[in-house]
């Protein structure tokens, strides 16, 4: 059922009242639909929120309150920090070993001493390239006058060092100046070679003279920067050789481990009391 709403007016109504009284009138039917229900009213749109927002803000606060610092990185847990100058500092006194000094060549007088600092000998002198060893396109008889096919330690296979390619240091022979074998020293050792600032990983690979000291391998001098030409280069001075004692790099021509390994034992060397 639906009412409408009729007005009449009557003549005394409108002189009386001057409005139209509403009349109403019940009328059977279908309902309007218009009139039914009123229009629906629209529901306020909200902001969708990213959820990957959402989660940064709740990830913040678990990073900027962390209990505990982060693990240093690698490098520096293995020694890479430790540079040229904190070995120099190390090294900075001798406490002499040798019971007397070694040349840097033959005709030079001897005045370079073996010293001892904590779990290392060292000295400081020069640099002549060895080329010694397996002969190669850098290191062979027409390179170097000096040439010898041999090398006091070998490699896995037998074969002498290559020169060339390993970075290795000569020790002198043993003898009433200086035994470096009663040093703890020896074939495969690891040393941490010294120039300006630059340091090189090496090990002890060849013997030489008895009363010579200050040599290492072609390959010891380029990666310092040094001259490699065994007939023309090398450096006069200003090379510190330092000897870990006791170390062993196994296979000798494992490069990379002879760094690895000699980047811990120089940490170790430079914070020992």
């Amino acid at each position: 059922m639906r009412t409408l709403a009729l007005v009449t007016a009557s003549g005394a109504a409108l002189l009386t009242a001057g409005t139209p009284a509403p009349v109403t009138l019940a009328v059977v039917g279908e309902p309007d639909p218009a009139l039914a229900a009123p229009a629906p009213v629209p529901r306020p749109v909200l902001p969708t929120v990213p959820l990957a927002l959402v989660a940064r803000v709740h990830q913040a606060p678990a990073r900027a309150h962390r209990s505990r610092p982060a693990p240093a990185p690698a490098r520096d847990r293995e020694g890479a920090g430790v540079g040229a100058a904190d070995l120099l500092a190390r090294v900075s006194a001798c406490e002499q070993v040798s019971k007397g000094e070694y040349r840097t060549d033959e005709a030079a007088p001897a005045t370079v001493p073996v010293c001892g600092a904590g779990g290392a000998v060292f000295w400081k002198a020069d640099l002549d390239v060895d080329c010694d060893g397996r002969a190669t396109a850098a290191c062979n008889a027409a390179t170097d006058p000096s040439f010898h096919g041999d090398t006091a330690f070998h490699a896995s296979d037998g074969r002498p060092l290559d020169a060339a390619k390993l970075p290795y240091v000569v020790v002198p022979a043993p003898s009433g100046t200086w035994d470096y074998t009663k040093s703890g020293i020896r074939g495969g050792g690891v040393v941490a070679v010294v120039h300006g600032e630059k340091v090189e990983y090496a090990v002890v690979g060849d013997v030489g003279p008895e009363r010579i000291i200050g040599e290492a391998s072609y390959a010891t001098a380029k990666s310092l920067g040094i001259d490699p030409d065994p007939g023309s280069g090398g450096a006069p001075s200003g090379v510190t050789y330092i000897l870990f004692k006791d170390s062993r790099v196994s296979p000798i021509e494992d490069h990379e481990a002879a760094v690895r390994t000699g980047r811990a034992l120089a940490e170790e060397f430079v914070r020992a009391d």
